[in-house]
């Protein structure tokens, strides 16, 4: 067992549940480590407006989050970025298993959530992507001017469907039901909104098309009337918002779930094993809302408080006190890595002192620290406005260390401008970040030059063995949009990958600069993977998930 990497409590899942049990366990001097495999803050945060958390009159889901880790990590709350693959549940010691390493504890805090639910209408899973969609602030963007329709019933659906309102020409609601099952309040925004028209006791009947959406058949479920919308020579877009499924996959037959798939637990959030707690949206319980799942976080981590001093006593086993950060830096995570290592968003932002502010330099210099070997970023430009400022947003990336130079090639290329990621003898690492790389995607970025100078993120020796021993050309294209928060997961899995295996490139494109891409491969949903310019997948996927698929395609001769 490595002392270096055993918990008092260890918390898999980053929203605001987990972060809640990371903050009271760490306050009580308890050493924690919150496991995340996308991104610290959970679902939340791509919800744009938050007006209901009491004591807070208005936030963004990001925001409120963010604050929350901060604080957590204030009281020395550690955080690593990963996908737990298995977990060991019984006895006095439970085994973490991670795609970075194995980690031990006392006391376990399940605070996974969930994910959106399929309906399940003839294809929706065929045109995903190309037309149905699942994210309003990752996807709406793309539905500028076009009709958009919205299944669900529930406050994702009232919620997003005002919010599409930004883009969409008009909104039409299809809920199955008599009428919103939200707050009143909530539904009224919808009702009441000019651009939306809701439909009740309606269902969808199919979707179909050729390369995007064609048509959509729906039916009125009292009456019986069916319609079709078929706009001649355009597309259009269908959101699905019907509700979520519990992520209990990985305690599935380890812990007692519900028919659903939710977590059982009593009133203090204790599952049937000892020392087992969950906490938010993957509970049992009737309402799913932020204050709900930090108030299980609450009553989770006071339990464990006790249930760790005890295990203290029996085993022997005493840690170290977490280190508290009361100057307001970043904190140091799991296995030493700096705060950027996790993977949490740092966003581009222009400050008077000038393009990052001092929190932003800060996590910089820490990354940069860690890089062994110096990179070249090779600009391709051409003579638009955004060449000038990737050109400008690189040299001043660039000041920030003696590890990185700029250099302007005369190769020219295809989809300028972008940056071409070089070892210092000029020597190709198979990076490319096409447009430039602010909004959700410079911490992905700024993960790309910290593994391709090395060390790198750590992975288990099985994944990078199997990574280094991949002998066939892979290019992978990544279509992104910079408001989009499942993107990062994907672009950095990928460059990771790239990084160890000079078989393999990774190119990152911001599509809001290149449209003739998005028409090419009908992209209406990001993220969007192509792999060698013939499999098109869409959604977040990790490294191993990656890995999978590139691994099919040469089996079944795609490469």
């Amino acid at each position: 067992m490595n002392r270096e990497r055993f918990y008092d409590v260890i918390v898999i899942g980053g929203g605001p549940a987990g972060l809640t049990a990371a903050l009271y366990l760490s306050r009580a001097c308890y050493r924690t480590l919150v496991i995340e495999k996308e991104q610290f803050g959970g679902q939340i945060t791509i919800t744009e407006e938050v007006v209901n958390y009491p004591g807070v009159n208005k936030t963004s889901g990001r925001a409120l989050t963010e604050t929350m880790r901060k604080q957590a990590e204030g009281f020395g709350a550690e955080f690593l970025l990963a996908e737990v693959t298995e977990v060991s549940l019984e006895g006095d010691i439970k085994e973490i298993r991670t795609e970075k390493g194995i980690y031990n504890c006392f006391g376990v805090v399940l605070a996974t959530g969930a994910h959106p639910r399929m309906v399940g209408f003839p294809g929706e899973a065929e045109f995903r992507g190309r037309g149905v969609a699942y994210c309003a602030t990752c996807d709406g963007e793309f539905f500028t001017g076009k009709e958009v329709f919205v299944v669900g019933g529930g406050f994702a659906a009232a919620e997003e469907s005002v919010f599409l309102t930004k883009y969409a020409s008009h909104v039409t609601i299809l809920i199955r039901g008599e009428d919103f099952t939200c707050a009143e309040a909530v539904a009224q925004a919808a009702r009441n909104h000019p651009k939306i028209t809701v439909l009740t006791n309606t269902r969808v009947l199919e979707v179909t098309g050729e390369n995007a959406l064609g048509s959509i058949r729906y039916q009125n479920t009292k009456t019986g009337e069916e319609k079709v919308f078929a706009p001649k020579g355009d597309t259009f877009g269908v959101f699905v918002f019907a509700g979520y499924a519990p992520d209990t996959e990985l305690v599935k037959g380890k812990i007692e779930l519900d028919e659903s798939g939710y977590v059982c637990t009593d009133r203090n959030r204790k599952t049937n094993l000892p020392g087992v707690y969950a906490a938010g949206d993957v509970c049992q319980k009737n309402l799913r809302q932020v204050v709900t799942a930090v108030g299980d976080g609450a009553a989770a981590a006071t339990e464990l408080e006790k249930y760790a001093s005890v295990m203290q006593e029996k085993t022997g086993i005493r840690l170290e006190r977490p280190h508290k950060k009361d100057d307001g830096q970043p904190g140091v995570t799991a296995e030493g890595n700096g705060q950027a290592e996790t993977g949490q968003a740092v966003t581009k932002q222009q400050t008077s002192d000038g393009l990052f502010s001092q929190e932003m330099l800060t996590q910089l210099s820490t990354v940069f620290s860690r890089m062994e070997s110096p990179l070249i970023l090779s600009l391709h430009l051409d003579e638009r406005p955004v060449s000038q400022e990737l050109k400008y947003y690189m040299e001043e990336l660039a000041k920030q260390t003696d590890k990185l130079s700029v250099s302007l090639s005369e190769e020219g290329g295809s989809h300028l401008p972008f940056v071409e990621v070089l070892r210092k003898d000029g020597a190709k690492t198979g990076l490319r970040f096409h447009g430039v790389p602010g909004g959700h995607e410079f911490t992905s970025f700024v993960l790309g030059l910290y593994n391709a100078a090395g060390p790198g993120q750590p992975l288990d020796e099985e994944t990078e063995q199997s990574i280094r021993k991949l002998d066939f050309p892979v290019r992978m294209q990544i279509f992104v949009s910079l408001s989009c928060t499942m993107c990062p997961e994907l672009v950095t899995a990928a460059q990771r990958i790239a990084s160890l295996n000079p078989d393999i490139e990774a190119e990152v494109y911001d599509l809001n600069h290149f449209p003739e891409l998005k028409e090419q491969y009908h992209v209406m949903s990001v993220p969007c993977l192509v792999l060698n310019e013939e499999k098109i997948l869409f959604g977040k996927k990790n490294i191993s998930r990656l890995l999978t698929e590139i691994t099919n395609m040469e089996e079944k001769g795609g490469i």
